[in-house]
């Protein structure tokens, strides 16, 4: 291992942007644990409330998600990603403060959230297309291990901060570190030494739309795949959004209780980036959902009300399943898409995969209420397990092999 982490670091940017997603990821780990039980402690807040704010950043990152993967494709994407963190973090600021001050509201952090959707919409298709731009295609597998062992290590740092200085100090003061973090992880990476790259494009946007989607839709295992995922993580972030806090929402430790399942399915996480960094995987993604089917049992686990140590041990076991999932489809992309229009068909991946949850956020607050917390969380492993286990019935997921070589 310690030989892969020096061939890396050999690699002029692969450190540095491990290290930013390591500073970015502190934030990341604080900031859903920071904004909900901040709402939730705004007068009169209900779970509705909750499904507001958490769902006003995912519909204009989905709305503009194909558009970003556009402008990933034509211009220099660590730019374009150390960018939109800098300018992230002023609108993270304007929450914190809001919630310091105690003149914060509902309408306030949702219109906040919504233009860091509009952000994150630029962000995500360029980021993804940045290791490509640094490794080779036979080292991507371990790099992508090591950038996600990185970016857990501080997704777990962040949410246990987050847990504490919510209990201690209050949400607006945790926020602000969240801020900090986004800024300071977009100076790195805008300030990448990477080899430039010409891309002489004088097509118009729906026309590289257009190639963009014949590359995304002539590869069976990549449609299929997206289709199984725009059920599991409507599920998913209903949990990780909405009713998770709600689960926890009564109880007087409930920020450090969530904290800790997020920390603990952070570490799981961690620990499926070891994995990925040493373990070869002949047919990836038979692999990779069939264990994804199996994160239901965190699901159920809290829809059980089982004591936190069990919980705790699934959302461990679930983290371990979730980044082998990601390493293994990171990986698969960034080796059978070409470079050239890499960023658009991650776009369009994200655009389907995530295209439904920000209705599964805003509905999971009131159903939540109608129904009850611990039916909705059953509804969400269910929907998961049911994706996951479907997506194999396609040979063409079944039979993906890896690359190999360069």
């Amino acid at each position: 291992m310690r030989g892969q982490l020096k061939d890396l670091h050999s690699h002029s940017g692969f450190t540095a942007l491990a290290i930013s997603r390591f500073i970015s990821n502190v934030g990341n780990g604080i900031s859903p644990v920071a904004l909900a039980f901040g709402v939730l402690a705004l007068p009169g807040a209900t779970g509705k409330d909750l499904s507001i704010v958490m769902a006003a950043r995912m519909f204009p990152m989905i709305a503009l998600m194909l558009f970003g993967g556009v402008i990933g494709d034509r211009f220099k994407r660590n730019r374009i990603v150390g960018g939109a963190d800098i300018i992230g973090s002023t609108f993270a600021t304007v929450s914190a403060v809001s919630l310091i001050v105690n003149h914060s509201s509902v309408f306030l952090l949702a219109l906040m959230g919504a233009l860091f959707g509009i952000l994150n919409a630029l962000w995500w298709p360029a980021m993804s297309g940045v290791l490509p731009e640094i490794l080779p295609k036979d080292k991507l597998q371990h790099g992508n291990a090591v950038v996600s062992m990185t970016t857990n290590i501080g997704y777990v740092a962040g949410a246990l901060l987050g847990g504490v200085m919510v209990t201690a100090f209050g949400s607006g003061w945790a926020l602000l570190v969240d801020a900090i973090s986004f800024f300071i992880a977009g100076i790195i990476v805008w300030n990448l030494d990477l080899p430039t790259i010409i891309r002489e494009n004088k097509n118009t946007v729906f026309h590289d739309l257009k190639t963009g989607w014949k590359e995304f839709s002539s590869r069976s295992w990549v449609v299929t795949i997206v289709v199984a995922f725009a059920v599991i993580n409507v599920a998913y972030e209903a949990l990780l959004q909405v009713l998770g806090p709600l689960n926890f929402a009564k109880l007087d430790n409930g920020p450090q209780f969530w904290s800790f399942n997020l920390a603990a399915l952070t570490i799981g996480m961690l620990t499926g980036s070891v994995i990925s960094l040493k373990v070869h995987f002949g047919r990836p993604l038979l692999f990779a959902m069939l264990i994804i089917s199996a994160t239901a049992i965190w699901d159920f686990s809290l829809a059980l009300k089982t004591p936190l140590w069990i919980s705790l041990i699934c959302a461990f076991l679930a983290g371990i399943a979730i980044d082998i999932f990601m390493v293994i489809w990171n990986t698969s992309l960034q080796s059978h898409i070409p470079e050239e229009s890499y960023s658009r068909v991650v776009a369009y991946d994200a655009f389907g995969s995530f295209g439904l949850s920000p209705l599964g956020i805003a509905a999971a607050g009131p159903l939540a209420q109608f129904f009850g917390v611990s039916t909705m969380i059953y509804v969400t492993g269910t929907m998961a397990l049911v994706a996951a286990l479907a997506s194999l019935l396609v040979k063409s997921v079944r039979d993906l092999k890896p690359v190999t070589s360069a």
